[in-house]
C-alpha cells in the first residue's frame, strides 16, 4: 500500500501534518484557558452527568463519517470471523488493566520513590488505574477511519466492548484500587455510550439510507459523501484537544515536571499493549483492516469516564484527577504515530484491508 494510499484524505496537508496541528491545539487550549478561564468554565459547565455537552458535539463531528460508512449487512458476518473480537477482549480486560496497575506501582512506588510524597504517588496510581481500566469508546472511530478499518467490525467490538464494561469496569477497579465501596457514575457511562455510539450510528445509518435511496447500492455515492465530511472530522479533533487542554489549563502549568514523570509510565503501557494486540492479530492472521482497530481499542483510553471517576473519588484538584488528564495529553500523539505505524505496515498483513 503507497504513502498516499495509506490515509487517502481531502484535507491532504492537514493530515500529513496532524501531529503538529494537535500539538498547537495543545498549545492554544492552555493558553486559551490561562487568558480566558471565565469562558471555559461556562463551556465547562455545560455538561450532563459529567458528560460535557460541547465536546460531545464535537466527538460527533469526528466519527459520524465513520458511522455513515457502516454496512449494517456485513455485521453477520463477524462472528464467522472472531479473532479480533477475541484479542480486544482479552486485551481490554485481562491484560490491559492490571499491566497499567504493574506499571503505575513500579514508577510510583519505587522508581520515583524518592521524587513524591507517598501519599501524591498513590493518586497517581489510582488515576492510571482509571485510565487501564477505561479502554475506548468514541476516539477509536476516529483511529480506525485513519488505518481505513472495517467499520463494521469496529462497531461491533467497540459495542462488545461497551457492554463488558458495565459490568466489568467497577469491579475490577475495586479490587486494583484495594476498595470495595467505589462509586462509579453509571449515568455518566450509559449517557457516554448513548451520545458516542448510538445516537451517531442512528444518525449515519438514515444517512446512508437516504444515499443508497437516491444513488442506488453503489458505494461511490457514500465515499464521496464521507470525503467531504472527512475535514469535520479532524477539526473535531482539534477542537476537543483545545477544550479539554483549556479546561485543565492551571494545572499543567503549575506541574510542567510532574506531567513528565506521569506521562512516562502512560506511554511505555500504550506502546506495549498496541505491540501485543498487533503482533497478536498478525501471529493469528487477522486481516489489517480488523487487526488495526483491535489494537487501537486497547491502547487508547476512555478518558472521559476515567476522568469522570477521578473527580468523583478523588475531588477535581487530586492527583487521581490530574493523571487522567495527562492520560489525554499524552493520547493524541502516542495514537497518532501508531495510526502512522500500523498504515505503514498494512502490506504485511494477510487479506482484506
Amino acid at each position: 500500500m503507497s504513502a498516499p494510499d495509506s490515509v487517502a484524505s481531502p484535507l491532504g496537508i492537514f493530515e500529513r501534518w496532524l501531529s503538529l496541528w494537535v500539538a498547537l491545539a495543545i498549545l492554544g487550549g492552555v493558553v486559551l484557558g490561562s487568558l480566558a478561564p471565565g469562558a471555559i468554565a461556562r463551556v465547562a459547565a455545560l455538561e450532563i452527568a459529567s458528560v460535557n455537552l460541547v465536546v460531545a458535539v464535537l466527538i460527533w463531528a469526528m466519527i459520524y463519517p465513520m458511522m455513515v460508512g457502516v454496512d449494517f449487512a456485513s455485521i453477520r458476518d463477524v462472528g464467522r470471523k472472531p479473532r479480533g473480537l477475541i484479542i480486544t477482549l482479552v486485551i481490554n480486560w485481562l491484560i490491559k488493566p492490571f499491566s497499567m496497575a504493574a506499571i503505575a506501582l513500579l514508577f510510583f512506588d519505587w522508581l520515583y520513590a524518592d521524587l513524591l510524597p507517598r501519599d501524591d504517588a498513590q493518586q497517581y496510581i489510582a488515576g492510571l488505574i482509571l485510565l487501564g481500566a477505561a479502554p475506548c469508546t468514541a476516539m477509536v472511530f476516529v483511529w480506525s477511519q485513519m488505518t481505513k478499518g472495517d467499520p463494521a467490525y469496529t462497531l461491533v467490538q467497540v459495542s462488545v466492548n461497551d457492554l463488558v464494561m458495565i459490568v466489568a469496569f467497577a469491579p475490577i477497579v475495586a479490587l486494583l484500587l484495594g476498595v470495595t465501596d467505589i462509586v462509579v457514575p453509571w449515568e455518566t457511562l450509559a449517557l457516554s455510550v448513548a451520545l458516542y455510539v448510538v445516537i451517531p450510528l442512528i444518525a449515519g445509518a438514515l444517512t446512508r439510507r437516504r444515499l443508497i435511496a437516491a444513488h442506488g447500492a453503489a458505494g461511490h455515492a457514500i465515499d464521496a459523501f464521507t470525503a467531504r465530511l472527512k475535514p469535520w472530522s479532524v477539526i473535531g479533533l482539534l477542537a476537543t484537544v483545545v477544550l479539554l487542554f483549556a479546561f485543565q489549563a492551571p494545572t499543567i502549568l503549575s506541574n510542567p515536571w510532574l506531567i513528565l514523570l506521569i506521562a512516562i509510565p502512560i506511554v511505555i503501557q500504550s506502546y506495549g499493549i498496541f505491540a501485543l494486540a498487533y503482533a497478536w492479530a498478525y501471529a493469528w492472521k487477522v486481516p489489517h483492516n480488523i487487526a488495526a482497530p483491535c489494537a487501537m481499542i486497547g491502547t487508547s483510553n476512555f478518558f472521559e469516564l476515567a476522568v469522570a471517576v477521578a473527580i468523583g473519588l478523588f475531588g477535581l484538584s487530586s492527583g487521581a484527577a490530574l493523571a487522567t488528564v495527562v492520560g489525554v495529553l499524552v493520547e493524541v500523539p502516542v495514537m497518532l504515530s501508531l495510526v502512522a505505524f500500523a498504515n505503514r505496515t498494512r502490506g504485511r498483513f494477510r487479506g482484506p484491508g
